[in-house]
């Protein structure tokens, strides 16, 4: 297993965590994602470290609450060998307060987790989704006061804009408060907005990535392919947000002609190529992989201990090139008096 800083902290981590999104199964959207059970999930956990997998990633709302509760007994007796991250935001009950960054939420959901868990810290704590009704000052200063108590250790955030994270580092840097040094964020072959402003922020600021659905709602699993649609899953589900966002289908049928291509040149399967090709973008610290069961998790561990080559990476760049939202594609003119942080994406 690889090992990587999490951003410009001192804290590594291995470049791929195992999410735990799968496990439970309760209600319509997380019952189609997968529903590990205890002993699934600690044979899971057991293959893991046997890699040197050593990060799992939760939330608090992954199936009410059951994911943490398996996650937690599942690591029973080798907390000390794991890394927990773990979020919080989204609604975990009927009041009004029940939602959120206010300190009144946050400390909660914190303390729930915890007890979900069964720990007595979170190595990695993320803000779930973006509160524009809390100042960024209430929300800093409790995560400080719980990164004090020694609750948590590092503080992320997850599906911020990139002026929602300036503003929220500016703030931290401002008043002497922890920072955000991590990123969860949506980031694939055919999801590759991550690239134009919140890539180079992280690289000019210190942010790593944690990418979430790092195969694209499970388009990138080499399942679908021109005259073969998708099975039964979560891309055909009711539930509107388990399909992630919508890909016209030649885009997606270029891509996996491409990823297919590389394949075969290097002997790996297609979601290896895609995890791999993640692995070498600017700012990653770790990829977030699923896996329903033990099979499945092995071959993503596979995603790691080699690398494509520039040729091959080149392929897979401008297959899945688009075209920059603006003012993107007018700065990429004048790159010579705007140079950016980190090279503009291929194919651009």
């Amino acid at each position: 297993m690889e090992y990587r800083r999490l951003g410009r902290s001192g804290f590594t981590v291995p470049v791929l965590s195992l999410g735990t999104g799968t496990f439970g199964g309760g209600g319509e959207l997380f019952k189609a994602w997968g529903a590990t059970d205890v002993a699934e999930a600690t044979r899971l956990v057991d293959v893991c470290l046997d890699a040197g997998l050593t990060m799992f990633d939760s939330a608090d709302v992954y199936s009410g609450g059951a994911a943490e509760e398996i996650l937690g007994k599942a690591i029973k007796g080798k907390r000390d060998q794991v890394i927990i991250s773990t979020k919080g935001t989204f609604r975990s009950g009927k009041g009004p307060n029940d939602v959120g960054f206010s300190r009144h939420h946050l400390t909660r959901a914190v303390e729930g987790s915890l007890k979900r868990l069964g720990t007595d810290y979170i190595d990695l704590y993320q803000l779930h989704g973006y509160d524009a009704l809390t100042p960024p000052e209430e929300v800093l200063g409790t995560l400080a006061d719980l990164v004090s108590a020694g609750m948590i250790g590092y503080v992320g955030c997850s599906n911020f804009s990139g002026w929602h994270l300036m503003k929220a580092l500016a703030t931290a840097d401002q008043l002497g408060l922890p920072r955000f040094v991590a990123n969860q964020t949506y980031y694939s072959l055919i999801g590759r907005d991550y690239e134009w402003e919140l890539m180079p922020l992280g690289a000019d600021q210190g942010v790593g990535a944690v990418v979430w659905s790092p195969l694209g709602w499970g388009r990138l699993t080499g399942k679908i392919r021109r005259g073969s649609p998708p099975a039964a899953g979560r891309l055909t589900s009711k539930v509107a947000v388990d399909k992630g966002p919508p890909v016209a289908d030649e885009y997606l049928y270029k891509v996996v002609d491409a990823l297919d291509a590389v394949a075969a040149e290097t002997g790996k399967t297609v979601p290896q190529v895609a995890l791999n090709w993640l692995l070498q973008r600017p700012t990653v610290s770790n990829v977030i992989v699923g896996a329903r069961n033990e099979e499945q998790l092995k071959q993503n561990l596979g995603a790691v201990g080699w690398n494509l080559t520039p040729e091959q990476v080149a392929t897979l760049d401008a297959a899945s090139a688009v075209t920059p939202p603006y003012p993107y594609w007018h700065q990429i003119q004048f790159a010579d008096r705007n140079p950016p942080p980190v090279p503009w994406p291929k194919g651009a």
